[in-house]
């Protein structure tokens, strides 16, 4: 994959990047579809060599299937991918006469930069967070979390806004959403099979010749399911962690405010955590704690410092540093 050097080869590399995730979603249904016939075949086949061609004579099936699987699956998506990630994260959606404040933030930013209005939603949780899913720009949605809106004043909030309209033009809402809704069903069922099949104790058969044969049959049917299921894993390391850096910038030229996202940054920090909500939908959040670990192989996040820091050197903003927690009540006394 060639590397992006600019804003327009950046969303050119991301239009690749959802293509060839696309072309690799029925690839991973097939060797997942393998995977499961070699186990079926290990529980009747006479030995190894059986069970293997046994599974191959049934490999146009599972091709032919795995495509139908994959176009159906993307017709629900391209259909009912703003349900699905309702679904997945808790959200709902608002009109204007709910959410008045988000709406009207939102709707500004649109019309002074001619783009399409997303559809707004909102997660009731106390956490602050937000993030952006669409497969086209014209049928994206933008959704922020109760609590981000009660933190933050009307700068801060349109900044974050305009951070995840910053996602949706440059493609990483597309694709993002693409490796959340298709990496998340072959993690699923390839997650639900590994764990049925840990509790399945295989047994010899009279009629089996080699029973050693059949349990490396069972072997290499397990090992390709979770072949399937890692590189469903690895498809979120297709998000750049360098998205969030260049959505911060887009946010201040959008807003022409740094200090505005720098604000916002600090009263997300610390307060994003959603565990509850699954770990492929958090990587398109504006902010996920988990998500900045694990170093630079798996890490779906840069730090929250590093990006502040990325806005005072090139935006010119102004950090206040990190906010001091709010301190507890103090106790009533007892009389």
């Amino acid at each position: 994959m060639v590397g992006a050097v600019g804003l327009r080869t950046y969303i050119w590399n991301n239009l690749w990047k959802s293509a060839l995730l696309l072309a690799g979603f029925p690839a991973l249904l097939a060797v997942l579809g393998f995977g499961l016939a070699l186990l079926l075949a290990s529980a009747q086949a006479r030995g190894f060599g059986d069970g293997v061609r046994e599974a191959l004579r049934s490999l146009p099936w599972i091709l032919g299937l795995s495509l139908l699987a994959a176009a159906a699956w993307f017709g629900i998506a391209w259909r009912f991918s703003d349900r699905l990630m309702d679904w997945a994260s808790g959200a709902h959606p608002v009109t204007r006469k709910q959410e008045p404040r988000l709406w009207n933030a939102l709707e500004t930013l649109c019309i002074a930069r001619g783009l399409p209005m997303p559809r707004l939603a909102v997660i009731e949780s106390g956490a602050r967070n937000a993030f952006a899913a669409g497969l086209r720009p014209g049928a994206a949605s933008v959704t922020v979390t109760r609590g981000l809106m009660d933190a933050l004043d009307d700068r801060e909030l349109t900044a974050v806004l305009a951070h995840e309209l910053t996602h949706i033009r440059n493609g990483d809402a597309r694709l993002g959403l693409i490796a959340a809704v298709f990496a998340g069903i072959i993690g699923l069922v390839a997650d639900m099979v590994l764990r049925g099949t840990g509790r399945v104790r295989y047994r010899s058969s009279p009629g089996r010749r080699e029973g050693g044969g059949n349990a490396a049959l069972a072997l290499a049917g397990l090992a390709l399911i979770a072949l399937a299921w890692g590189l469903a894993v690895v498809l979120r390391m297709a998000l750049s962690r360098n998205r969030e850096f260049l959505a911060d910038a887009g946010a201040v030229a959008l807003t022409q405010d740094p200090d505005a996202m720098i604000g916002a940054l600090r009263k997300v920090e610390g307060h994003s955590a959603m565990p509850e909500v699954p770990r492929q939908v958090r990587a398109l959040f504006l902010d996920d704690e988990e998500g900045a670990l694990g170093g630079a192989l798996m890490a779906t996040h840069p730090p929250i410092a590093q990006r502040i820091a990325a806005l005072v050197r090139f935006a010119g903003g102004r950090d206040p540093g990190p906010l001091a927690p709010p301190e507890p009540p103090a106790a009533e006394p007892p009389w």
